[in-house]
């Protein structure tokens, strides 16, 4: 759900110190200090919890920044004498409060510096000399905020204190309370408190070699998660442990340390796999290992008692000598993304694995020669600005790279208008893709010019950036973002933004639990002087307090808020409650009413772990039943961390209501269900007509009638599916142990952002790297990936025996043109498979699959472009289900598909080689001349030339024709060369054929061109070309991505 984008900014801080005073350095005039390689590179990099502030360090100084805008606002050099008394700076530390400032030397040393903002004074001010200058320039025009004219708040940093570590420093972490530094020799874990306090001692000393559960070895990295409270060792054997601090005054139980308890987390097979990096990851309860190969292994924590198994592995898709090795691996805020840098370059994956951006596609000799270096590797990466930007210092380099990422909106506001819409949002812009809109069923455009990118106001950001929730409507009409506080919209007919009128009111809310459109209303979930409220506001309306349109007190905070149907609203709080309300429309004005509620207790351990919530409510209830009882009768799907997670109601002997649990699928990034994307609640309920089914379908507006209850999910590496979701609900409910159905499986080679339901495709996005040696840049764009999900449905139908469904299907996607691409790529996929496994007789798909494909009209122009596009070899294992290849040809005939029999002509004297072939070419040719098809005529000529160099069998095909010959030269003439035709002999205008020839085990040359070779051991130089069915995904053009 994260995308680079874009070409990263750089800073860098002057190189150029102001010198010291020269008194200052008598006492250390006489002792050298060796000098770095590059003095200005950057050693260090950390960035306080709130990510206001960062600090960055160099050899002999301590940058203190501010992240946005991103500018220098302090600074302070060592002096020679420091520098010769406590070594070089080698490492950095940042208070989370952002209030002390530690760098480790050299020499195991930790100098601390006091950092203090001044309300008052300001650094980089805007001021303008002249006001009433003509301004020429677009920026002078635009309105600015008087806030950011005020400039930035000036940072003062003086000189705390020095720690000396007698044993050694290696590692280091700044908590709130405390500084935790890892000792070397002896091997220990010393808790050194900020301030001294007098009811306990400033220091505490925790001995590795005292701990049961830990090998005698030192730690060389620590990474701490506030969230879970957790700690990652990695110690110097190559070993990591999860690892927790006891809780002053906690009964101590057997195996834990003094201060410490924990497990092991990884133990390296080999060297090559000792741990190296660690990260957590607390939204979805992953623990991340770095290794020594450059691999990360991902771990479960599934809880505090040592269950810790392997959830998976990121392998780079690059070798070590490509990547070198791993030097950072952070987590992005929201945990949808790991960062991973390395020595040469850096890697972007989802959280369950999926390869995104990647510096190492790019051109190396391009980069060093334009000096990039955010493109040839990393030494230190953080995540900024609620995770819009990733911050990352290179290699033996001065400069700062600041790079944009694209995120999608579900991260934030997991809504059905979300899923299926595609909207992105980066630090100050929204990109909407109107792909979806238009009416072109052929293909999804990648064209630039469908992505709507809309800025977000400067207005705006300026007192609320990040943009933490951003919310389509179901229509594409309408966005909303919420920042760190109050909200604005905006359309995307009009291209308005609406903003609080009053910047006092808009400061006075934060949207939590998220937002969505109900037409032209914004309903938003808020938080507001310590209550929490529903709040309607009308597009229509300016936004204010006074023109809110709708506010319903809530009980308690709110996690989630779902629509669902046509009116309804569900609304999950951190008491574990679920509630259902209903919009009503009163006196042409809309309100919000609670019509029932579940409690959750005992179901949901983590209300605050729950990421999306929806329902499935039978058939009868929506037709006939009172909203009031929906909650009696729905069976309620939470996506909880990664588990999809189902509660089927059920009645004990005692008739009460109670909730069977199941959880269904795991490792899930997001999950789609067909029917909130519905426009009717009752839309699944109610039997289209053929004509209205028809209309919708040319508008891409319907999808499948057998897909209205379809439930997708992506697992991190390939979309599963269940086409419908009763099939899993009988699962649980009528035998608890019976397994779930298996859901339909599609491999995927790109990130799946949401479904075109109507064009049976899943849509993604892949950044791509653009670099040109006539740019001194490079950039990351977003390009539109698609894949057909029909193919595998029906493969899943097929295996079940279950044709009625597949011929189904099939009824609602036939008239896509390229419905007949789909049942080849279903044939294809399917011969691949068997002539691969090679099943026992009677057991195999593919007859299944040929007896469904004859249902169709271009049944034999489907065979017949899948011969073209496999190998020679997969040939006889489709032709032994199929009728000899002679029949086929003469079934092609008598249909009038005359280049379709051309295809079969190449079958039928590639596999009948004892048979001549030239019978029947004679007979096409002769339809061929009937039907006035010349083109089809000179492939035939061309064929028949390869069954006979001699020029025979042309030359008594066009006899039978009647059509005129050139009779044999004499050999004197020129034409005959020892017995044979020489390859001057044109008086037939026949051209010689280009194209290449079929060899066993070899494949038809299928790119983007449609000629059929000859058989092998004829010339090259003589093909038979035809055209079947048109092939739309062959030849993508310029201005569009076609479907795959």
């Amino acid at each position: 759900m994260y995308w680079p984008l874009g070409a990263p900014r750089v800073y860098a801080a002057p190189s150029k110190r102001k010198s010291r005073p020269q008194e200052n350095e008598r006492n250390s005039a006489k002792q050298s200090i060796p000098p770095a390689a590059n003095e200005d590179a950057l050693l260090g990099l950390s960035v306080s919890r709130s990510g206001h502030l960062f600090a960055t360090i160099t050899a002999t100084t301590l940058d203190i920044w501010q992240t946005s805008p991103v500018v220098l606002l302090t600074a302070v050099e060592r002096s020679q004498s420091s520098l010769a008394s406590y070594g070089t700076n080698t490492a950095v530390l940042l208070r989370p409060d952002s209030s002390i400032a530690a760098v480790q030397t050299s020499r195991g040393f930790l100098v601390t510096y006091q950092l203090q903002v001044d309300p008052e004074a300001r650094v980089y001010q805007q001021i303008r000399i002249d006001e009433k200058a003509k301004r020429l320039s677009l920026a002078s025009r635009q309105p600015v905020d008087a806030a950011a004219t005020l400039g930035q708040r000036e940072v003062h940093i003086r000189f705390r204190m020095v720690i000396k570590i007698d044993a050694g420093i290696g590692n280091a972490l700044a908590l709130d309370e405390e500084l935790i530094v890892a000792t070397e020799k002896p091997a220990a874990v010393q808790c050194i408190r900020w301030t001294q306090d007098s009811s306990a001692s400033q220091a505490s000393t925790e001995l590795l070699n005292r701990l049961p559960w830990m090998a005698r070895s030192s730690i060389t990295g620590i990474v701490y998660n506030r969230a879970m409270n957790l700690y990652v060792w990695i110690t110097s054997d190559g070993k990591a442990y999860a690892v927790q601090k006891i809780i002053e005054g906690s009964p101590k139980l057997d195996g834990q340390g003094k201060f410490f308890k924990g497990h092991a987390l990884h133990a390296p097979q080999s060297k090559s796999m000792n741990a190296t990096k660690g990260a957590i990851n607390a939204r979805f309860s992953l623990l991340a290992v770095g290794s020594a190969n450059g691999q990360v292994h991902i771990y479960a924590a599934r809880d505090y008692a040592g269950n810790l198994p392997l959830s998976h592995k990121c392998v780079p898709p690059y070798s070590y000598e490509t990547t070198g090795t791993l030097t950072s691996l952070t987590y992005s805020p929201d945990g949808y993304c790991m960062f991973a840098g390395y020595e040469k370059g850096w890697i972007m994956w989802s959280v369950y694995g999926k390869l995104g951006g990647s510096s190492f596609t790019s051109d190396t000799d391009v980069s060093r020669e334009n000096d990039e270096g955010w493109l040839m590797g990393v030494q230190e990466a953080t995540w900024i600005d609620g995770g819009t930007r990733v911050m990352f210092v290179g290699q033996n380099d001065c400069r700062i790279w600041v790079m944009d990422v694209a995120k999608s909106a579900m991260t934030g506001c997991f809504g059905p208008a979300n899923v299926s819409r595609m909207l992105l949002h980066t630090t100050s812009s929204l990109m909407i893709y109107r792909g979806h809109d238009t009416t072109d069923t052929t293909s999804l455009s990648s064209d630039g010019s469908l992505w709507n990118t809309v800025q977000i106001p400067s207005s705006f950001l300026v007192d609320q950036s990040p943009i933490r929730c951003a919310a389509i409507s179901a229509d594409g009409r309408y966005v909303a973002v919420a920042g760190r506080r109050g909200l604005a919209h905006y359309s995307v007919q009009s291209g308005r933004w609406k903003q609080y009128e009053s910047k006092e009111e808009e400061k006075s809310f934060v949207v939590r639990g998220g937002m969505f459109w109900y037409q032209h209303m914004l309903i938003a979930a808020v938080e507001t002087n310590g209550r929490d409220e529903l709040r309607l506001y009308s597009r229509e309306m300016p936004l204010n307090d006074a023109q809110i349109v709708f506010i319903e007190p809530l009980p308690a905070p709110v996690v989630t808020i779902t629509p669902s149907g046509d009116d309804s609203l569900l609304i999950y709080t951190y008491e574990n409650n679920l509630y259902h309300y209903v919009i009503n429309t009163v006196r042409d004005t809309l309100e919000i009413v609670q019509v029932g509620a579940i409690g959750l207790h005992g179901i949901v351990r983590a209300p605050a772990r729950v990421r999306a919530v929806t329902w499935y409510i039978p058939e009868y209830q929506l037709l006939d039943g009172d909203p009031s009882q929906d909650v009696m009768n729905a069976s309620v799907l939470f996506l909880v961390d990664a588990k999809l997670v189902l509660l089927q109601p059920t009645k004990d002997d005692r008739g009460e209501l109670r909730y069977d649990m199941k959880i269904i699928a795991h490792d899930v990034e997001f999950f789609s269900f067909t029917r909130d994307q519905l426009p009717s609640r009752n839309a699944s309920s109610m039997t289209p007509s053929p004509s209205d089914q028809e209309s919708a379908s040319e508008h891409g507006q319907s999808p499948a009638i057998g897909l209205l209850d379809s439930l997708w999910f992506f697992d991190g590496q390939n979309m599963q599916c269940w086409a419908d979701l009763q099939d899993v609900l009988r699962a649980p409910s009528e035998d608890p142990a019976r397994d779930l159905p298996s859901p339909v499986t599609i491999p995927l080679d790109f990130y799946p952002t949401t479904l075109a339901l109507s064009k049976a495709a899943i849509v993604g996005i892949e950044p791509d790297l653009v670099q040109r040696r006539d740019s001194p840049f490079a950039l990351f764009r977003l390009s539109i990936r698609t894949q057909l999900f029909l193919p595998a449905i029906l493969r899943q139908y097929l295996a079940a025996s279950d044709a009625t469904s597949a011929l189904s299907l099939c009824h609602h996607y036939q008239r896509l043109p390229y419905f007949s691409h789909a049942l080849e790529v279903l044939l294809h996929t399917v011969l691949d498979d068997e002539v691969d496994s090679q099943p026992v007789d009677g057991q195999g798909l593919l007859p299944s699959v040929l007896s469904f494909l004859s249902s169709f009209p271009g049944y034999l122009d489907i065979l017949v472009q899948c011969t073209r596009k496999t190998e020679l070899r997969s040939w006889r294992t489709l032709f032994a289900t199929l009728p000899p290849p002679r029949e086929l040809f003469h079934e092609s005939l008598r249909k009038g598909q005359l280049k379709t029999a051309g295809g079969y002509l190449l079958v039928l004297h590639t596999l009948e080689e004892d048979e001549s072939s030239s019978a029947e070419a004679i007979d096409l040719l002769k339809r061929a001349k009937q039907a006035r098809d010349w083109d089809l005529c000179k492939e035939l000529a061309r064929f028949l030339m390869a069954l006979d160099p001699r020029g025979d069998a042309l030359r008594e095909a066009m006899q039978e024709l009647d059509m005129s010959s050139p009779s044999p030269p004499s050999p004197s003439s020129g034409p005959w060369i020892n017995g044979r035709v020489s390859p001057k002999f044109t008086q037939l205008k026949i051209p010689r054929a280009r194209g290449h020839t079929i060899t066993q085990n070899s494949s038809v040359p299928s790119n983007g061109s449609d000629s059929m070779a000859s058989s092998p051991g004829n010339s090259s130089d003589s093909h038979l070309h035809y055209e079947g069915a048109r092939d739309y995904f062959s030849r993508p053009s310029s201005s569009s991505h076609q479907l795959q």
